[in-house]
């Protein structure tokens, strides 16, 4: 063996040994938390307890929490959002008051200086929601401002005001710490996770859970006020002004109107990375591979994608709905000709549960996939997820779930448990831990080999020191280095499928796994 790789494998037991130690003195209940190398786990479920409700409705318009407190002419839902460079910061908020009738019409954008003590040139803009459908009022939202800050040094605490000064009309002085300087050493603290949070009494218990943790960023795809309800049309909301809240839009952020008009809302009220990297190409699948390609995996050893609708799902609720995206894309994003593309965690939402997945590739267990997360659990209005696919007569039919983009792609494995069906008949080996509630997730990076998992319930008794579910997310780049797979293999080697056409859900893919990239790039038990 060469002194290099003598060096290698001495550094990667270094590694293993300092993570070792770590754990025992970070294991809960007296035991150590469990590593991605233990597994591939049996499957656990903890099925919903039916002496609890299901979910709630919307809170009322005026509840305190989304009652406007200030005058029309001062800044309200104050946010803040990552930007492509990392020494840049988005600062977005609004003025004006919404109105919604038969005949709405628009602020004047002009009339308001877009300002951020002391950067004072900005972009603003409103926007109209003109329901097609007889009977609905059409809405059109306040100003709503955006202001890149520019040139601001990582791991700093800088303290701002934003409004216009000349009316005046400015906010209190707020502060917000940027990010650390991209390093394979350097990351966010902590990162929350969270999807399909809606305006509802869950919702806001999930957010208390997640102030309550402390992150450093809030990372929140899809789903967001569930706006297109019409009584939440996303005119109410809180300020989140000291960190920065990335989004990613799915199906409820469509929206559709007259002419065809979608997702205007989204694109008007957030201030997106993909905005400045022209990322609506047509040729988005090429673009996101040359994109990946470019990682630097000596400053970003960890690749995290998000995208709203899951590749792997054990719930009847969107089972396969998204087997399109995954055929397409999943090669891409996981075995590739170079190991920049090579992604560790997925994220996905739109099932109103959570589940934690095995190690997985294309439906087979394997030690170096990645490991995916569903976490569409944040309390919206749609009511928790209870049935599973593999519950008798819970099986859906491959139309069942069609997705509102595209088509569908069902599979029927043809190995396995599950040889020759469409549906297991026992929880799958992939899915390692289910729970039916509402919640969020917490990431934390503690090295470039180590990152801590932990999802907290809502319906379990928050305490600190006892998550619902927690794992160590261990990299092994010396071991699962990828290989050559082009995107056109079959989707599983024991799987039939009868269509193989992309699904134009991939569409909406895309701008949010570059988005999650694009962040970590920047940021340096009962059996069933």
């Amino acid at each position: 063996m060469e002194a290099r790789e003598v060096l290698t494998h001495l550094i990667a037991i270094l590694a293993l040994a300092q993570a070792s130690a770590m754990m025992a003195v970070m294991g809960e209940g007296g035991g150590a938390i469990p590593t991605t190398l233990d597994g591939p786990f049996e499957p656990v479920t903890r099925r919903f307890d039916p002496s609890l409700r299901m979910g709630s409705d919307d809170l009322p318009m005026d509840d305190p929490r989304l009652k406007k407190n200030v005058t029309s002419s001062f800044p309200e839902q104050i946010l803040l959002a990552l930007s492509s460079d990392p020494s840049s910061t988005w600062v977005s908020w609004i003025t004006g008051d919404a109105q919604i009738g038969k005949n709405v019409t628009l602020l004047n954008p002009s009339s308001v200086t877009s300002e951020v003590w002391y950067k004072p040139d900005g972009m603003s803009a409103v926007y109209s929601q003109l329901y097609p459908f007889e009977g609905l009022l059409n809405y059109t939202s306040g100003i709503i401002h955006h202001v890149r800050l520019e040139g601001l040094k990582s791991a700093t605490t800088y303290y701002f005001k934003c409004g216009d000064s000349s009316v005046p009309a400015m906010s209190d002085e707020y502060s917000f710490k940027t990010m650390p300087s991209p390093s394979p050493n350097a990351y966010p603290t902590r990162i929350a996770v969270i999807g399909d949070l809606g305006l509802t009494s869950n919702s806001s218990t999930t957010i208390d859970h997640v102030i309550k943790n402390d992150p450093a960023l809030v990372l929140m795809v899809g789903d967001l006020t569930y706006a297109n309800q019409y009584l939440t049309t996303g005119g109410q909301g809180a300020s989140c002004f000291s960190l920065p809240m990335m989004v990613i839009e799915d199906n409820h952020e469509i929206e559709p109107q007259v002419d065809g008009i979608t997702f205007q809302s989204y694109l008007t009220r957030f201030a997106v990375p993909s905005e400045e990297s022209h990322s609506n190409s047509s040729t988005q699948y090429s673009w996101l591979m040359d994109d990946l390609h470019r990682v630097n995996r000596s400053l970003t050893p960890w690749v995290v994608a998000a995208w709203h609708p899951p590749w792997y799902n054990s719930y009847n609720s969107h089972y396969q709905e998204f087997e399109c995206t995954r055929q397409e894309m999943e090669a891409l994003l996981i075995n590739t000709k170079s190991i920049s593309c090579s992604m560790a965690i997925g994220f996905s939402f739109a099932v109103h549960a959570y589940e934690r997945m095995n190690r997985v590739y294309s439906y087979t267990l394997d030690p170096c996939g990645p490991l995916y997360i569903t976490i569409g659990d944040g309390g919206n209005i749609e009511k928790v997820d209870v049935d599973f696919a593999d519950d008798p007569g819970k099986c859906p039919k491959p139309e069942d779930n069609k997705p509102e983009f595209g088509g569908l792609c069902p599979l029927n494995f043809s190995n396995g448990p599950a040889k020759g069906k469409f549906c297991w008949s026992k929880q799958p080996e992939w899915s390692a831990y289910s729970e039916s509630s509402f919640g969020h997730g917490i990431l934390e990076i503690v090295n470039s080999t180590y990152a801590l998992w932990t999802w907290h319930g809502n319906q379990d008794a928050y305490k600190e020191d006892k998550p619902g579910n927690q794992i160590f997310i261990v990299r092994r780049p010396e071991l699962c280095s990828p290989t050559v797979k082009e995107s056109s293999d079959p989707p599983q080697g024991g799987q039939e499928s009868e269509h193989t056409s992309p699904s134009s859900t991939v569409i909406l893919s895309f701008k949010t796994m570059w988005l999650m990239c694009l962040l970590v790039a920047s940021v340096g038990i009962a059996v069933r």
